[in-house]
């Protein structure tokens, strides 16, 4: 055989393995367990981390104060900084809208060894604390909740024993650039972070979704959340550990009734998004890089260029084993990605455009590199974090 069909085989066999081997996790069935209302629901603090917000505020803010929670609940919004009028937008929405009580606050810049929105939820959780709640909704300011969605998590949570529960919300998918590079987006975590295996009684693999972080503040007090984690950019993953660490429980899945209200119409909004995190996803570490994208190129990229060689090789009719191997890899890859695409409500056109997903992904990771060496780190909302660290081992 050709290098370029022994290649293409080896894609395949990693295909077949990512197919049945790595957790399932291609499917989008890991929705909220089993839950039952409790006699007495407890009592919870929300606490949302804004800076520079007011474009999202007016549609995810109303969505918390109208929470129709049985039990005590209110919302503690920190103000981290905003030059937009977000705190006092806060204010006004809450005299409009009524519902659950809100307390704005402001935590000022963050302390040498703090990320951005540790600090901030730092500073909120220390203010939810002083009312002593049994559970605390860590949830992103750009994230829409039904009224409904504070009882299902809190329902989960009491019914399973979990001290964490996190759902990754569904994101906004409008544009063309959103359709073909979001879903990917949540398809790769799933593949990184299958969801079966983090939700096993006995899994060692953990991560949670940082926009809805339902969790016990008993936990996050013995896991020391967030003072454990504070330099960490992916900070829901470094949440995610420290909790299994602690002994907790964790649960992740995907959202039915979340969702992320944030507009990414551009490239280059999704881009910055991938790439201000991505290298310290690989804590910074060339060698993972460079792993990285050679795994990325054998996965992703194999399969179509062996078709190519299989139709249009120097050899007429092309290189056939090649050619024939590389279609089923990709077949196989379109077949997995389908479920997700689904679940986005999008055409199943998109699954053969999959290896072109993976080579921006693929550019976004070696750019976040190349912007880390530059000393630019990672950077949002106007703070950039130039040697940030990874979240830490499991």
């Amino acid at each position: 055989m050709s290098t370029i069909a022994w290649i293409a085989a080896g894609s395949l066999a990693a295909w077949l393995w990512l197919l049945l081997g790595q957790g399932f996790f291609w499917r989008t069935d890991q929705r909220l367990p089993r839950r039952a209302a409790p006699r007495s629901w407890p009592s919870v603090v929300i606490v949302v981390p804004a800076r520079d917000e007011a474009g999202v505020l007016p549609e995810s803010l109303p969505s918390l104060l109208r929470q129709s929670y049985p039990g005590d609940a209110e919302v503690i919004l920190v103000d981290d900084g905003s030059t937009d009028g977000t705190g006092e937008l806060a204010r006004k929405l809450s005299e409009q809208y009524g519902g659950l009580p809100l307390t704005v606050t402001s935590p000022g810049e963050p302390e040498a060894g703090w990320t951005g929105k540790l600090w901030a939820l730092r500073h909120g959780i220390a203010l939810a604390r002083t009312r002593r709640p049994e559970y605390l909704l860590l949830t992103d300011a750009d994230i829409a909740h039904e009224p409904d969605s504070l009882c299902e998590l809190v329902a989960a949570a009491g019914t399973n024993g979990l001290d964490l529960v996190s759902q990754m919300a569904r994101l906004r998918v409008a544009t063309a650039w959103e359709r073909l590079v979001v879903p990917a987006f949540v398809y790769f975590f799933a593949q990184l972070y299958p969801f079966r295996r983090i939700n096993g009684k006995r899994a060692r693999a953990t991560a949670a979704a940082g926009g809805c972080m339902l969790l016990r503040t008993e936990t996050a007090e013995r896991a020391a959340i967030p003072e454990s984690v504070r330099q960490s950019v992916i900070d829901d993953v470094a949440v995610a550990r420290a909790v299994r660490r602690a002994g907790g429980r964790v649960w992740l899945g995907l959202a039915e009734r979340v969702d992320s209200i944030r507009p990414y119409p551009r490239l280059a909004d999704l881009w910055r998004m991938v790439s201000r995190s991505a290298y310290a996803q690989l804590r910074h570490n060339p060698l993972l890089l460079a792993g990285t994208v050679a795994g990325l190129a054998m996965v992703y990229l194999a399969p179509p260029v062996a078709v190519c060689a299989g139709l249009f090789g120097p050899d007429a009719p092309g290189d056939a084993v090649a050619g024939w191997t590389g279609f089923v890899a990709w077949a196989v890859m379109a077949g997995t990605y389908v479920p997700m695409l689904r679940y986005y409500r999008q055409t199943l056109w998109l699954a053969p455009l999959l290896p072109f997903t993976a080579l921006l992904y693929l550019l976004m990771t070696v750019d976040s590199a190349v912007q880390h060496y530059r000393g630019r780190g990672a950077a949002w909302k106007g703070r950039t974090y130039a040697r940030p660290e990874a979240a830490p081992d499991r």
